[in-house]
Protein backbone atom coordinates (compact mmCIF):
# COMPACT_ATOMS: atom_id res chain seq x y z
CA UNK A 1 0.00 0.00 0.00
CA UNK A 2 0.98 3.65 -0.31
CA UNK A 3 3.58 4.49 2.37
CA UNK A 4 2.22 8.03 2.62
CA UNK A 5 -1.04 6.91 4.28
CA UNK A 6 -0.55 5.66 7.83
CA UNK A 7 -4.02 4.16 8.46
CA UNK A 8 -5.26 2.36 5.32
CA UNK A 9 -8.44 0.31 5.55
CA UNK A 10 -7.93 -3.44 5.40
CA UNK A 11 -10.26 -3.71 2.43
CA UNK A 12 -12.23 -1.33 0.18
CA UNK A 13 -15.70 -0.43 1.49
CA UNK A 14 -18.55 -1.89 -0.54
CA UNK A 15 -19.91 0.79 -2.85
CA UNK A 16 -22.08 0.62 -5.95
CA UNK A 17 -22.47 4.39 -6.33
CA UNK A 18 -19.45 6.62 -5.67
CA UNK A 19 -19.23 10.42 -5.70
CA UNK A 20 -15.90 12.20 -6.11
CA UNK A 21 -15.68 15.73 -4.75
CA UNK A 22 -13.03 18.04 -6.17
CA UNK A 23 -14.76 21.27 -7.11
CA UNK A 24 -11.93 23.32 -8.64
CA UNK A 25 -9.71 24.85 -9.81
CA UNK A 26 -8.59 23.47 -13.18
CA UNK A 27 -5.10 22.55 -11.95
CA UNK A 28 -6.45 20.90 -8.80
CA UNK A 29 -9.04 18.91 -10.74
CA UNK A 30 -6.34 17.83 -13.21
CA UNK A 31 -4.10 16.68 -10.36
CA UNK A 32 -6.91 14.49 -9.03
CA UNK A 33 -7.40 12.61 -12.32
CA UNK A 34 -4.71 9.92 -11.81
CA UNK A 35 -6.02 9.10 -8.33
CA UNK A 36 -9.61 8.79 -9.55
CA UNK A 37 -8.51 6.60 -12.47
CA UNK A 38 -7.00 4.25 -9.86
CA UNK A 39 -10.27 4.43 -7.93
CA UNK A 40 -12.13 3.38 -11.06
CA UNK A 41 -9.78 0.44 -11.57
CA UNK A 42 -10.48 -0.61 -8.00
CA UNK A 43 -14.27 -0.35 -8.45
CA UNK A 44 -14.81 -1.37 -12.08
CA UNK A 45 -18.53 -2.05 -11.70
CA UNK A 46 -19.52 0.98 -9.64
CA UNK A 47 -21.30 4.08 -10.91
CA UNK A 48 -18.67 6.81 -10.57
CA UNK A 49 -19.77 10.46 -10.52
CA UNK A 50 -17.73 13.64 -10.03
CA UNK A 51 -19.02 16.91 -8.58
CA UNK A 52 -17.15 19.90 -10.01
CA UNK A 53 -17.60 23.64 -10.47
CA UNK A 54 -18.35 25.05 -13.96
CA UNK A 55 -14.89 26.47 -14.72
CA UNK A 56 -13.19 23.09 -14.31
CA UNK A 57 -15.77 20.75 -15.85
CA UNK A 58 -13.89 20.72 -19.16
CA UNK A 59 -11.06 18.78 -17.55
CA UNK A 60 -13.47 15.85 -17.13
CA UNK A 61 -14.97 15.89 -20.62
CA UNK A 62 -14.82 12.62 -22.50
CA UNK A 63 -13.14 10.56 -19.81
CA UNK A 64 -14.40 6.99 -20.30
CA UNK A 65 -13.96 6.03 -16.66
CA UNK A 66 -16.28 8.72 -15.28
CA UNK A 67 -19.96 7.81 -15.61
CA UNK A 68 -21.46 11.16 -14.66
CA UNK A 69 -20.29 14.75 -14.20
CA UNK A 70 -22.36 16.85 -11.81
CA UNK A 71 -21.87 20.60 -11.90
CA UNK A 72 -22.28 22.66 -8.75
CA UNK A 73 -24.31 25.79 -9.71
CA UNK A 74 -21.79 28.23 -8.27
CA UNK A 75 -22.40 31.01 -10.79
CA UNK A 76 -26.17 30.96 -10.37
CA UNK A 77 -25.95 30.91 -6.58
CA UNK A 78 -23.43 33.74 -6.54
CA UNK A 79 -25.59 35.82 -8.89
CA UNK A 80 -28.60 35.33 -6.62
CA UNK A 81 -26.60 36.49 -3.60
CA UNK A 82 -25.19 39.52 -5.39
CA UNK A 83 -28.63 40.58 -6.55
CA UNK A 84 -29.93 40.28 -2.97
CA UNK A 85 -32.45 37.56 -3.86
CA UNK A 86 -32.23 35.15 -0.94
CA UNK A 87 -35.39 33.27 -1.92
CA UNK A 88 -33.99 32.55 -5.37
CA UNK A 89 -30.70 31.43 -3.81
CA UNK A 90 -32.49 29.12 -1.41
CA UNK A 91 -34.63 27.56 -4.15
CA UNK A 92 -31.66 26.96 -6.45
CA UNK A 93 -29.59 25.42 -3.69
CA UNK A 94 -32.48 23.25 -2.49
CA UNK A 95 -33.12 22.03 -6.04
CA UNK A 96 -29.48 21.08 -6.52
CA UNK A 97 -29.23 19.31 -3.14
CA UNK A 98 -32.42 17.39 -3.89
CA UNK A 99 -30.93 16.13 -7.16
CA UNK A 100 -27.69 15.24 -5.39
CA UNK A 101 -29.42 13.28 -2.65
CA UNK A 102 -31.72 11.57 -5.14
CA UNK A 103 -28.75 9.74 -6.63
CA UNK A 104 -28.28 7.77 -3.39
CA UNK A 105 -24.50 7.54 -3.28
CA UNK A 106 -22.95 4.89 -1.03
CA UNK A 107 -19.57 6.55 -0.74
CA UNK A 108 -18.32 10.12 -1.12
CA UNK A 109 -14.60 10.79 -1.47
CA UNK A 110 -13.81 14.41 -0.67
CA UNK A 111 -10.45 15.28 -2.23
CA UNK A 112 -11.15 18.99 -1.73
CA UNK A 113 -11.58 18.66 2.04
CA UNK A 114 -12.73 22.17 2.91
CA UNK A 115 -15.93 23.17 4.71
CA UNK A 116 -17.95 23.68 1.51
CA UNK A 117 -17.06 20.28 0.06
CA UNK A 118 -17.64 18.60 3.44
CA UNK A 119 -21.12 20.12 3.66
CA UNK A 120 -21.90 18.89 0.15
CA UNK A 121 -20.66 15.42 1.06
CA UNK A 122 -22.92 15.40 4.11
CA UNK A 123 -25.86 16.74 2.09
CA UNK A 124 -25.51 13.89 -0.41
CA UNK A 125 -26.83 11.49 2.23
CA UNK A 126 -24.02 8.99 1.58
CA UNK A 127 -23.45 6.79 4.65
CA UNK A 128 -19.67 6.70 4.09
CA UNK A 129 -17.75 9.95 3.65
CA UNK A 130 -13.98 9.79 3.23
CA UNK A 131 -11.70 12.80 3.58
CA UNK A 132 -8.36 13.83 5.07
CA UNK A 133 -7.54 14.20 8.73
CA UNK A 134 -5.81 17.48 9.69
CA UNK A 135 -3.70 19.21 8.50
CA UNK A 136 -4.68 18.22 4.96
CA UNK A 137 -8.34 18.43 5.93
CA UNK A 138 -9.06 22.12 6.46
CA UNK A 139 -11.75 24.40 7.87
CA UNK A 140 -13.07 21.63 10.09
CA UNK A 141 -14.02 19.50 7.07
CA UNK A 142 -12.82 16.32 8.79
CA UNK A 143 -15.53 16.71 11.43
CA UNK A 144 -18.18 15.89 8.81
CA UNK A 145 -16.30 12.85 7.48
CA UNK A 146 -16.54 9.41 9.07
CA UNK A 147 -13.46 7.96 7.36
CA UNK A 148 -10.32 10.09 7.63
CA UNK A 149 -6.97 9.40 5.98
CA UNK A 150 -3.89 10.32 8.00
CA UNK A 151 -0.81 11.14 5.94
CA UNK A 152 2.74 10.75 7.15
CA UNK A 153 4.13 13.93 5.55
CA UNK A 154 2.70 17.42 5.85
CA UNK A 155 4.29 18.52 2.57
CA UNK A 156 3.82 16.20 -0.37
CA UNK A 157 2.92 16.37 -4.03
CA UNK A 158 -0.78 16.96 -4.67
CA UNK A 159 -0.71 13.97 -7.01
CA UNK A 160 0.71 11.76 -4.24
CA UNK A 161 -1.70 13.17 -1.66
CA UNK A 162 -4.72 12.43 -3.84
CA UNK A 163 -3.54 8.90 -4.53
CA UNK A 164 -2.96 8.40 -0.80
CA UNK A 165 -6.67 9.04 -0.16
CA UNK A 166 -7.53 6.28 -2.63
CA UNK A 167 -4.98 3.99 -0.98
CA UNK A 168 -6.58 4.77 2.39
CA UNK A 169 -9.76 3.20 1.01
CA UNK A 170 -7.94 -0.06 0.36
CA UNK A 171 -7.67 0.36 -3.42
CA UNK A 172 -4.38 -1.07 -4.69
CA UNK A 173 -4.88 -0.50 -8.42
CA UNK A 174 -2.44 1.76 -10.27
CA UNK A 175 -3.58 4.96 -12.05
CA UNK A 176 -4.32 4.69 -15.75
CA UNK A 177 -1.29 5.26 -17.97
CA UNK A 178 -3.13 8.10 -19.74
CA UNK A 179 -5.37 9.75 -17.12
CA UNK A 180 -6.22 12.68 -19.43
CA UNK A 181 -8.08 12.06 -22.69
CA UNK A 182 -7.58 14.49 -25.56
CA UNK A 183 -10.75 14.95 -27.60
CA UNK A 184 -10.28 13.80 -31.20
CA UNK A 185 -12.23 16.74 -32.67
CA UNK A 186 -10.19 19.21 -30.62
CA UNK A 187 -7.01 17.46 -31.80
CA UNK A 188 -8.07 17.81 -35.43
CA UNK A 189 -8.97 21.48 -34.99
CA UNK A 190 -5.66 22.21 -33.31
CA UNK A 191 -3.62 20.50 -36.02
CA UNK A 192 -5.42 22.63 -38.62
CA UNK A 193 -4.92 25.81 -36.60
CA UNK A 194 -1.21 25.20 -36.05
CA UNK A 195 -0.62 24.36 -39.69
CA UNK A 196 2.23 22.33 -41.17
CA UNK A 197 5.69 22.18 -39.70
CA UNK A 198 7.36 20.80 -36.61
CA UNK A 199 5.63 20.81 -33.26
CA UNK A 200 6.41 23.97 -31.30
CA UNK A 201 7.67 24.69 -27.85
CA UNK A 202 4.71 26.19 -26.02
CA UNK A 203 5.19 29.09 -23.62
CA UNK A 204 2.10 29.56 -21.46
CA UNK A 205 2.46 32.39 -18.91
CA UNK A 206 -0.66 30.91 -17.31
CA UNK A 207 -1.35 33.59 -14.76
CA UNK A 208 -4.26 35.96 -14.50
CA UNK A 209 -4.01 39.42 -12.97
CA UNK A 210 -5.27 37.95 -9.70
CA UNK A 211 -2.17 35.75 -9.44
CA UNK A 212 0.35 38.16 -10.91
CA UNK A 213 2.85 37.18 -8.18
CA UNK A 214 3.30 33.87 -10.05
CA UNK A 215 4.22 35.62 -13.27
CA UNK A 216 7.65 35.62 -14.78
CA UNK A 217 8.38 38.77 -16.77
CA UNK A 218 7.57 39.18 -20.45
CA UNK A 219 11.19 40.11 -21.16
CA UNK A 220 12.42 36.90 -19.51
CA UNK A 221 10.04 34.73 -21.53
CA UNK A 222 11.05 36.63 -24.67
CA UNK A 223 14.71 35.93 -23.95
CA UNK A 224 13.98 32.21 -23.72
CA UNK A 225 12.02 32.36 -27.00
CA UNK A 226 14.93 34.04 -28.80
CA UNK A 227 17.42 31.44 -27.57
CA UNK A 228 15.21 28.56 -28.68
CA UNK A 229 14.36 30.14 -32.03
CA UNK A 230 18.07 30.68 -32.69
CA UNK A 231 18.47 26.91 -32.35
CA UNK A 232 15.74 26.34 -34.93
CA UNK A 233 12.95 25.54 -32.51
CA UNK A 234 9.55 27.16 -33.27
CA UNK A 235 7.97 28.88 -30.28
CA UNK A 236 4.31 29.66 -29.70
CA UNK A 237 2.88 31.72 -26.82
CA UNK A 238 -0.49 30.61 -25.47
CA UNK A 239 -3.08 32.49 -23.43
CA UNK A 240 -6.16 31.68 -21.41
CA UNK A 241 -9.50 33.37 -21.04
CA UNK A 242 -8.71 35.10 -17.73
CA UNK A 243 -8.43 38.86 -17.69
CA UNK A 244 -5.08 40.14 -18.95
CA UNK A 245 -3.75 36.81 -20.26
CA UNK A 246 -3.95 37.59 -23.97
CA UNK A 247 -2.40 41.03 -23.50
CA UNK A 248 0.47 39.50 -21.54
CA UNK A 249 1.01 36.84 -24.22
CA UNK A 250 1.06 39.55 -26.90
CA UNK A 251 3.66 41.51 -24.92
CA UNK A 252 5.91 38.43 -24.87
CA UNK A 253 5.56 37.99 -28.64
CA UNK A 254 6.36 41.67 -29.19
CA UNK A 255 9.42 41.53 -26.92
CA UNK A 256 10.65 38.37 -28.68
CA UNK A 257 11.09 40.34 -31.89
CA UNK A 258 9.92 37.66 -34.31
CA UNK A 259 11.22 34.68 -32.34
CA UNK A 260 7.71 33.64 -31.23
CA UNK A 261 4.13 33.89 -32.39
CA UNK A 262 0.77 33.57 -30.69
CA UNK A 263 -0.65 30.08 -30.34
CA UNK A 264 -4.20 29.38 -31.54
CA UNK A 265 -6.89 30.38 -29.08
CA UNK A 266 -8.07 27.71 -26.63
CA UNK A 267 -11.62 28.70 -25.66
CA UNK A 268 -12.28 25.25 -24.15
CA UNK A 269 -10.11 23.04 -21.97
CA UNK A 270 -10.32 20.40 -24.70
CA UNK A 271 -8.56 22.84 -27.04
CA UNK A 272 -5.88 23.53 -24.44
CA UNK A 273 -5.27 19.81 -23.95
CA UNK A 274 -4.95 19.34 -27.72
CA UNK A 275 -2.50 22.24 -27.99
CA UNK A 276 -0.40 20.86 -25.15
CA UNK A 277 -0.41 17.37 -26.65
CA UNK A 278 0.80 18.73 -30.00
CA UNK A 279 3.62 20.76 -28.41
CA UNK A 280 7.03 19.18 -27.95
CA UNK A 281 7.64 21.07 -24.69
CA UNK A 282 5.67 23.29 -22.29
CA UNK A 283 7.27 26.21 -20.44
CA UNK A 284 5.33 28.11 -17.78
CA UNK A 285 4.75 28.95 -14.15
CA UNK A 286 2.58 27.09 -11.65
CA UNK A 287 -0.81 26.86 -13.35
CA UNK A 288 -3.64 24.63 -14.43
CA UNK A 289 -2.37 24.59 -18.04
CA UNK A 290 0.99 23.24 -16.85
CA UNK A 291 -0.67 20.29 -15.17
CA UNK A 292 -2.89 19.71 -18.21
CA UNK A 293 0.28 19.55 -20.34
CA UNK A 294 1.96 17.20 -17.90
CA UNK A 295 -1.03 14.83 -17.93
CA UNK A 296 -1.18 15.01 -21.74
CA UNK A 297 2.35 13.58 -21.79
CA UNK A 298 4.13 16.78 -22.80
CA UNK A 299 7.42 17.42 -20.95
CA UNK A 300 7.25 20.61 -18.87
CA UNK A 301 9.66 23.22 -17.57
CA UNK A 302 8.06 24.67 -14.45
CA UNK A 303 9.16 28.16 -13.36
CA UNK A 304 8.46 28.71 -9.69
CA UNK A 305 8.64 31.67 -7.35
CA UNK A 306 6.35 31.69 -4.29
CA UNK A 307 4.84 28.30 -5.15
CA UNK A 308 5.81 25.29 -3.06
CA UNK A 309 7.93 23.04 -5.33
CA UNK A 310 7.00 19.90 -3.40
CA UNK A 311 3.23 20.30 -3.28
CA UNK A 312 3.00 21.57 -6.85
CA UNK A 313 5.41 19.21 -8.61
CA UNK A 314 4.32 18.12 -12.12
CA UNK A 315 2.97 14.65 -12.78
CA UNK A 316 5.67 12.07 -12.13
CA UNK A 317 4.68 10.09 -15.22
CA UNK A 318 5.95 12.87 -17.51
CA UNK A 319 9.52 14.25 -17.82
CA UNK A 320 9.86 17.65 -16.16
CA UNK A 321 12.30 20.17 -14.76
CA UNK A 322 11.58 22.77 -12.09
CA UNK A 323 13.52 26.02 -12.15
CA UNK A 324 13.49 28.34 -9.15
CA UNK A 325 15.80 30.71 -7.30
CA UNK A 326 16.04 29.92 -3.57
CA UNK A 327 14.83 32.90 -1.53
CA UNK A 328 14.44 32.90 2.25
CA UNK A 329 10.74 33.83 2.12
CA UNK A 330 9.83 31.24 -0.54
CA UNK A 331 7.65 29.25 -0.67
CA UNK A 332 4.74 31.30 0.60
CA UNK A 333 1.00 31.03 0.04
CA UNK A 334 0.08 34.62 -0.77
CA UNK A 335 2.94 36.02 -2.82
CA UNK A 336 3.79 39.72 -2.88
CA UNK A 337 4.05 42.64 -5.26
CA UNK A 338 7.85 42.61 -5.12
CA UNK A 339 8.09 38.94 -6.24
CA UNK A 340 11.85 38.74 -5.76
CA UNK A 341 11.66 34.96 -6.09
CA UNK A 342 10.35 35.25 -9.65
CA UNK A 343 12.66 38.07 -10.71
CA UNK A 344 15.73 36.08 -9.66
CA UNK A 345 14.98 33.17 -11.99
CA UNK A 346 17.47 33.51 -14.85
CA UNK A 347 16.41 32.87 -18.47
CA UNK A 348 19.63 30.92 -18.98
CA UNK A 349 18.51 28.36 -16.38
CA UNK A 350 15.14 27.93 -18.13
CA UNK A 351 16.83 27.56 -21.52
CA UNK A 352 19.19 24.93 -20.11
CA UNK A 353 16.26 22.95 -18.68
CA UNK A 354 14.37 23.24 -21.98
CA UNK A 355 17.37 22.03 -24.00
CA UNK A 356 17.84 19.08 -21.68
CA UNK A 357 14.25 17.94 -22.16
CA UNK A 358 14.28 18.64 -25.90
CA UNK A 359 17.38 16.49 -26.27
CA UNK A 360 15.54 13.49 -24.85
CA UNK A 361 12.19 14.09 -26.63
CA UNK A 362 10.95 11.25 -28.78
CA UNK A 363 12.12 11.57 -32.38
CA UNK A 364 9.52 12.82 -34.82
CA UNK A 365 8.36 15.87 -32.86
Amino acid sequence: MDPLCTNPLSQPPAADRILVLRLGAVGDVARTLPAVSALRAGHPGAHLAWLVEPAARGALAGLPWIDEVLVFPRDELRAALRSARPLRFTRQLARFLHELRRRRFDLVIDFHSILKSALLARASGAPRRASYAPPHGREGAWLLANARARLRDRRTSRYARNLALVRFLGVRAAPWSAPLRVDSDARRRMLEALGPGPAPVLIHPGSSLATAHKRWSASAYASVARELAAAGVPVRVAFGAAEGERAFAESIVAAAGGAASLAPATPELADLAALCERSRLFIGSDSGPLHIASLAGTPVVQILGPTDPVENAPYTGTPSRTVRAPVACSPCRRGCAVAVCMRRVEPAAVVAAARELLATRVAGW
